[in-house]
C-alpha cells in the first residue's frame, strides 16, 4: 500500500473535502525553496509551506539550534519555571518590535495567539472596573480557526457552519481598493473605510474593548494589500475614541511585507500585537502576544482573580525559542530583509504585465507577496479556479494554492531571482490556460 493510500485511510486533512480532493503528495525531503516527492520530484514550495518557512527549508543554521537545544533540553512547564531561550527570545523581540511593547505571552500557534489578544482586551477592561465587551473587526478579516479567532473573523466558508457558537462583533469596511465596498476609486476608498470605522467607534460608545486588524495586507480573506494612510488613520482613531488597537502580524510579521513588522509601513504601534507563523523560520508551531507596559500592569493586584487565566502546555517550548532565536540571527547574518526587497521588485516587474490578460482583475505586490485577482462572477473561496490551477502548477512542478479566484506567489525568502522568474513564467502560462469562471 503507498503512503498516500495509507494516510487516505488514516488521515484527516485540514480544509479538505476528503471525498474529492485528491490524494495526498508524499514529500521525503525538503530543502531550499524545495519539497522532493517521495517519487523523486521536486515542488518549488510558492506558498511557504502555508506561509511559515522564511529562510528555506531545512537551513543548516536552524538545523544546529533545534539540535543543540534536544541535547541540552526539550521541555518545561512555564507556569513558576523559566529558561534561558525563552528569556532571550522575549527579549530580542521587544527589541524590534514596534515602540511600547513591554511583555510577551507565549502560546501555541496564530490563532492562540489571537485568542490571548482578544482575552487581555476584555480583561484589561474588566480589571480596571471598565465594562467593554465590544470587539470592531473588518470586513474580509480572517484571525484564525478557535472559536474567539473565528468570532472576529469575516463571514466565509471557514466560519458559517459554527456560526452559533460565535459572539457577535461591529465590522467596518477594510480598504480592499480593487472591490471597494463604497463603489469609491481608490484615492477615496481608504478615506471612506476610515469613516465607517469611526461610525462603528461611535455606534459602540464606550462599550468598545479593541479595534483588531491585519496590518497592510489581509491574508485569508484575499490577500488585500493596504494603502498605509489606512493602517495610520485606525491608529488615529483607537487614540481619538479611547479604545486599544490590536494588530494580527501573525502573517505580516518577520519581513513577509517588507518591513520587520507591517505596522512600519504606517510608522504605528498597537496597544497588542500577536505573531506566529515566520517566528520560529517554520520549523514549529509557537505564537507570541505582547502588549504595552499599561496592559501588563491591569493584571497586577493583591486579587488573584484579575489574574490572566490562560496557557498551553507547550507555553514557551524552548525547542521553538531556540530555533525562534536563530531565525532572528539569520536576518541579520543574511541580510534577510535586503533580500525580500529585491523580491518584491522582482515580483511588481514580473507580474504588473499580467494586467493586460482580460482575464486578470488586478495586480498586488507587498514585500515578499505577489497576488492575482482574476475576473470572475463568483469571487472567492469556493470558486473552483483554486483547486484546478493548483492540480495544473503541480504539474509543472511549483506549489500554489490560491483562495478561490485569487492567486497568490509567497516563496521562502530564499528564493533565487531565476527561481523567482521561472515561478512568473509559470504563473503567466497558467494564467493564459486555466479561467476563473470554468
Amino acid at each position: 500500500m503507498s503512503l498516500a493510500d495509507r494516510d487516505r485511510a488514516a488521515l484527516w486533512h485540514p480544509y479538505t473535502q476528503m471525498l474529492t480532493a485528491p490524494a495526498p503528495v508524499p514529500i521525503s525531503r525538503a530543502q531550499g525553496v524545495y519539497l522532493y516527492t517521495e517519487d523523486g520530484r521536486k515542488i518549488l514550495d510558492g506558498i511557504s509551506s502555508w506561509w511559515v518557512n522564511i529562510h528555506g527549508h531545512s537551513h543548516p543554521k536552524l538545523n544546529e539550534a533545534l539540535a543543540a537545544q534536544a541535547r541540552e533540553m526539550e521541555h518545561v512547564l512555564f507556569a513558576g519555571f523559566t529558561h534561558r531561550p525563552a528569556v532571550e527570545l522575549a527579549e530580542r523581540l521587544l527589541a524590534i518590535l514596534p515602540r511600547g511593547m513591554s511583555r510577551v505571552f507565549y502560546s501555541d500557534n496564530g490563532s492562540t495567539a489571537v485568542e490571548v489578544a482578544l482575552k487581555l482586551a476584555f480583561q484589561y477592561w474588566e480589571n480596571r472596573g471598565e465594562t467593554r465587551r465590544t470587539f470592531i473587526a473588518l470586513h474580509h478579516a480572517y484571525h484564525g480557526d478557535t472559536v474567539g479567532a473565528m468570532s472576529v473573523s469575516e463571514d466565509s466558508p471557514f466560519t458559517r457552519p459554527f456560526a452559533p457558537m460565535l459572539f457577535p462583533v461591529f465590522r467596518a469596511h477594510a480598504p480592499y481598493c480593487y472591490r471597494c465596498p463604497l463603489g469609491l476609486d481608490r484615492a477615496t476608498c481608504q478615506i471612506d473605510c476610515l469613516g465607517d470605522l469611526e461610525a462603528r467607534l461611535k455606534e459602540s460608545g464606550d462599550s468598545a474593548a479593541a479595534v483588531l486588524v491585519e496590518p497592510m495586507l489581509q491574508g485569508a480573506g484575499g490577500m488585500i494589500v493596504w494603502p498605509a494612510e489606512f493602517l495610520a488613520g485606525v491608529r488615529r482613531l483607537c487614540d481619538r475614541y479611547g479604545t486599544l488597537m490590536i494588530a494580527d502580524e501573525v502573517l505580516t510579521g518577520f519581513g513577509r511585507t517588507g518591513k520587520m513588522f507591517a505596522c512600519e509601513h504606517a510608522g504605528v504601534s498597537p496597544d497588542i500585537i500577536c505573531l506566529s507563523k515566520a517566528l520560529t523560520g517554520g520549523y514549529l508551531p509557537m505564537g507570541a502576544t505582547a502588549g504595552t507596559a499599561p496592559i501588563y500592569e491591569a493584571f497586577l493586584s493583591d486579587d488573584r482573580g484579575k489574574t490572566f487565566f490562560h496557557g498551553h502546555s507547550y507555553t514557551a517550548n524552548p525547542l521553538a525559542c531556540a530555533v525562534g532565536l536563530a531565525s532572528l540571527d539569520l536576518f541579520r547574518e543574511e541580510g534577510t530583509l535586503d533580500r525580500v526587497c529585491a523580491l518584491e521588485g522582482r515580483l511588481r516587474a514580473g507580474l504588473e504585465p499580467l494586467r493586460k490578460l482580460d482575464s486578470v482583475g488586478d495586480v498586488r505586490v507587498i514585500g515578499g507577496v505577489g497576488i492575482v485577482e482574476m475576473r470572475t462572477d463568483h469571487p472567492g473561496y469556493l470558486n473552483d479556479f483554486g483547486p484546478r490551477i493548483t492540480a495544473a502548477a503541480l504539474d509543472r512542478g511549483l506549489l500554489l494554492r490560491p483562495l478561490g479566484n485569487v492567486l497568490y506567489f509567497m516563496p521562502p525568502y530564499a528564493i533565487t531571482p531565476d527561481e523567482t522568474d521561472w515561478a512568473i513564467e509559470q504563473i503567466a502560462d497558467l494564467l493564459r490556460v486555466v479561467s476563473p469562471n470554468a
